[in-house]
């Protein structure tokens, strides 16, 4: 277990008051559980968070008043297993710029922390994760490393007293059990929902976004269910008043879980570790994920000759999927022409080195660090060049980390699948200097 924390977190954790903590003793501690608080001292979601947290963490350890140390059970004549709620730690991840603040913020944090020093890092698990809003608290298999729960601040809300703990994700359908309903007011069990693709979406009336996808959708869902395609939508809403739900809910010809059952929505929230709204999470019959991306991939396909939106491993870049680029590291190669075949023939020549990367990281069952695309020419990627500084020459072959505001640029007058593959090899190996945005 050390390895992987080690490899995760370094070889120094700090605790609120400033003693550096070796990582290689929270495996000595039977530690099973692994929380990364991201946050910022600067952020009032931030600040209410850590006051409730600290409460959280506290009953769950038995030892608030202890702090992140040994913890029960770890003294010299101790033989006993700790209690399983004992064995989480959380550690924070600050995306704080001034280190004086760091210091007032994290002091009276009764877990641990990355040391201030640790900017590299801290931005990595950012990345790694898909981080994009704050604050975010995620648990981790201490062991494996695997994600357990993206929606930590759900599980803080929805049981603290621990008593689910360690909160691993359950199967769709028993998250999902229990009635439906139609706008027209009709009930239909979940069971309804075997053999069929779903299409969980969240969403609120209150987000013009989400009024604007719906729009989308209601069309795609039409064609899809005349193509004869076995297909569901499910509402997940995130209306602030049943009144506001039922409106929305009626322009829909989909299912939709009862605004009254919180509860249920909660969890189903918590399993996809749902961080904004409009989301759809793409499912196969089985109740296993296609895709996190609906909403770009539906957008991107109004005809649905593409359903069930099986994910693309190189995307062409588009208004509809340009959020993506603050998700994290993205490869984008730009071309110089508007014309589909020199896009076509530029995702054909990262593609094999885009899916080798996708397949390595999901046998780990982790995100790709990276994610691919193509930009033509086009009023968006004059927009992106301008913004992060980008030369005109095309083919053009880049690594664009807005969280970082950092670039990597390859200007060559060829570009080969052996240099793009080089050329990610060397940035996932951290090789190449970056640029600033």
């Amino acid at each position: 277990m050390s390895g992987f924390l080690e490899e995760l977190l370094g070889e120094k954790l700090v605790t609120g008051g400033g003693e550096e903590v070796d990582v290689h003793s929270l495996s000595a501690r039977g530690i099973a559980l692994l929380g990364l608080y991201f946050g910022c001292s600067l952020s009032a979601p931030c600040a209410q968070l850590s006051a409730s947290l600290a409460a959280f963490y506290g009953r769950l350890r038995g030892d608030a008043a202890a702090g992140p140390g040994p913890g029960p059970g770890a003294g010299a004549g101790a033989a006993a297993e700790p209690e399983p709620r004992r064995r989480l730690e959380i550690v924070f991840v600050s995306s704080d710029q001034d280190q004086r603040q760091w210091q007032d913020f994290v002091r009276d944090m009764p877990w641990l922390a990355l040391p201030y020093k640790e900017k590299h890092r801290k931005l990595k698990l950012w990345n790694k994760y898909r981080i994009s809003n704050i604050p975010s608290l995620i648990f981790l298999d201490a062991t494996t490393g695997k994600v357990v729960c993206r929606n930590g601040l759900l599980v803080i809300r929805d049981d603290p007293e621990g008593l689910e703990f360690p909160w691993g994700p359950k199967p769709f359908r028993e998250v999902i059990a229990g009635p439906l309903l139609r706008s027209s007011g009709q009930s239909l069990e979940s069971s309804s929902l075997e053999g069929s693709h779903v299409g969980v979406y969240f969403s609120a009336h209150w987000c013009p976004p989400c009024r604007s996808l719906t729009r989308v959708l209601v069309e795609s869902y039409r064609k899809i269910k005349e193509a004869g395609q076995n297909f569901e939508i499910i509402f997940v809403s995130a209306d602030r008043s049943e009144e506001s739900f039922k409106q929305y809910f009626s322009e829909m010809p989909w299912l939709a879980v009862p605004y009254t059952d919180e509860a249920r929505r909660s969890r189903l929230n918590r399993l996809y570790g749902i961080q904004g709204i409009p989301t759809l999470i793409m499912l196969d019959p089985q109740g296993e994920v296609i895709t996190r991306q609906g909403r770009v991939e539906g957008l991107n396909d109004e005809d649905c000759r593409e359903f069930p939106w099986h994910p693309k491993p190189v995307l062409e870049l588009s208004d509809s999927n340009a959020t993506q680029l603050n998700e994290g590291p993205c490869l984008v190669l730009f071309v110089d022409s508007e014309d589909d075949g020199e896009s076509e023939a530029a995702k054909q020549l990262i593609q094999p080195i885009a899916e080798k990367i996708i397949a390595k990281y999901k046998a780990k069952e982790e995100e790709a660090p990276l994610l691919f695309f193509v930009a033509g020419e086009d009023d968006m990627t004059d927009s992106l060049r301008d913004y992060t500084n980008l030369p005109e020459a095309a083919p053009l072959l880049t690594i664009l980390d807005m969280s970082a505001r950092a670039k990597y640029v390859m200007d060559v007058e060829e570009i080969t699948p052996a240099i793009v593959e080089a050329f990610v090899n060397d940035f996932l190996a951290e090789k190449l200097k970056p640029e600033p945005i």
